[in-house]
């Protein structure tokens, strides 16, 4: 587990190892989140990237007859 610090223009900086390990890249952009006591950053993705992702999903699923 990495420990970063704030700095005292509450900046921190992503540790090496967490920036390979999820592809951070320069640029990026992420959506701060408080989940409970904590800190999330959920990335920022591309809508045309994210084309096709549900691709094979059931959607066999069964419907209230007033939304249909």
């Amino acid at each position: 587990m990495e420990t970063v610090t704030v700095s005292s223009k509450y900046q921190v900086v992503i540790p090496r190892s967490v920036r390979e390990s999820l592809r951070v890249e320069p640029g990026q952009k992420f959506q701060a989140l408080v989940a409970g006591d904590q800190i999330v950053f959920v990335p920022v993705r591309d809508v045309r990237k994210m084309r096709g992702f549900l691709r094979g999903i059931d959607t066999t699923v069964e419907r209230d007859p007033d939304r249909v």
